[in-house]
């Protein structure tokens, strides 16, 4: 049954188009995630429904901090141009990368605080494990459909 499910999710990774936009890209991506994520904790629907809220919440915040925050700081390099971006405006983009890291380490830790309101402490280390093969998995898959020239 694991295997049947892990063939389809790398089948319908590969259906993933140029075509489509960043956010239906990052549904369809969320939508497997959440499939992977589901069937590997093997969650009770007393869990699932205490879990998903908490953990849509931190993913949603977890990607403002790294996609949105993290963008602005790369605009300010690309804006500059690495090659004139003085001492000075380096430093203070280091600030900012250090605050996101900060915001996105205290975001992590209420996640974790949350989760073990709702799951055991075993499956909160599954969920650490599977979040990481899910997303080994499909770092794989962005490899072989987008190989180096």
């Amino acid at each position: 049954m694991k295997t049947k499910f892990i063939i389809l999710l790398l089948l319908f990774l590969s259906t993933l188009s140029f075509s489509q936009t960043f956010k239906e890209k990052r549904d369809k991506i969320k939508a497997l995630k959440v499939a992977y994520i589901t069937e590997k904790l093997d969650l009770t629907s007393e869990e699932a429904q205490k879990f998903w809220p908490v953990y849509n919440t931190y993913d949603d915040k977890q990607f403002e901090i790294r996609h949105q925050k993290g963008k602005s700081i790369m605009k300010k390099i690309e804006a500059t141009g690495y090659d004139t971006l003085t001492e000075e405006e380096a430093k203070k983009l280091i600030v900012q990368i250090e605050a996101n890291e900060e915001e996105m380490y205290e975001v992590k830790k209420k996640f974790i605080q949350d989760l073990q309101k709702v799951l055991p402490a075993k499956k909160i280390i599954l969920l650490k494990k599977s979040e990481d093969e899910f997303n080994r998995k499909l770092l794989k898959q962005f490899r072989e459909n987008h190989p180096k020239k």
